[in-house]
């Protein structure tokens, strides 16, 4: 890992020289991203199990699309106040850990805006998966990690599956944020938008259904027009 020193809301510092005896699940996100809120439900899951055995750290980054009611942080106590908000969300087991105004250690561990880490006590990079959401990926690694093992595999490419999990929050995380996120997800990534747009037809499945709905009704679309 590169090196940190971060801020942790309800006090202290998390350093990457001072991690603890335990391993670390190390997550990144902000209320703006729907994958990040996709994850809230799975990532409790996931500290039922290993609590007590990992330590669970949520780093809160620049906002994935910031809206009206939710914007762009403009300085640092903004920033803190955002990761208040996300840490309140996200559920009490996790320390919540705030980046600078730039993001300087976001950017520096990638470009994803909900990956997730396992750590060694020592810092090593045991694990990692693009989105915090993939916990069929994260729950067999952090069983290796719990149990002092390394995991078998080193990381997770997983992108399709946990995207088409997302697809169904983005309505909520308008509602909260402000419209502005609508239009700034048209302009970054119009398909997921599309979709999400689609997905409010499938509003009597359980929320975790509806992207995956809506892209087996788009294929079949598809196939039924290429067949006439």
């Amino acid at each position: 890992m590169p090196k940190f020193d971060l801020e942790l809301v309800a006090g202290g510092r998390l350093r990457s020289d001072e991690l603890g005896d335990r391993p670390v699940f190390l997550v990144f996100g902000s209320r703006t991203c729907p994958v990040t809120v996709s994850a809230q439900k799975p990532l409790e899951k996931l500290y039922e199990r290993f609590g007590e055995q990992v330590r669970f750290v949520l780093v809160n980054t620049r906002e994935a699309h910031p809206g009206d009611l939710i914007p762009q942080p403009k300085t640092q106590a903004d920033k803190r106040k955002h990761a208040n908000q996300l840490g309140e969300f996200m559920g009490p087991h996790f320390e919540t850990a705030l980046d600078d105004l730039d993001g300087s250690f976001h950017r520096a561990m990638g470009p994803k805006p909900n990956s997730a880490y396992i750590l060694a006590s020592d810092g090593i990079i045991l694990f990692r998966a693009h989105w915090a959401n993939d916990t069929a990926s994260l729950a067999p690694a952090l069983t290796a990690a719990a149990s002092g093992k390394r995991p078998k595999r080193g990381k997770s490419r997983k992108l399709v599956r946990p995207l088409l999990k997302a697809i169904g929050y983005l309505p909520g995380v308008v509602r909260v944020g402000g419209r502005k996120i609508e239009r700034d997800v048209w302009r970054a990534v119009a398909p997921f938008a599309v979709m999400s747009h689609l997905s409010r037809l499938f509003f009597f499945l359980p929320i975790d259904l509806r992207g995956p709905a809506v892209a087996i009704s788009l294929v079949c679309g598809g196939v039924f027009a290429l067949s006439i």
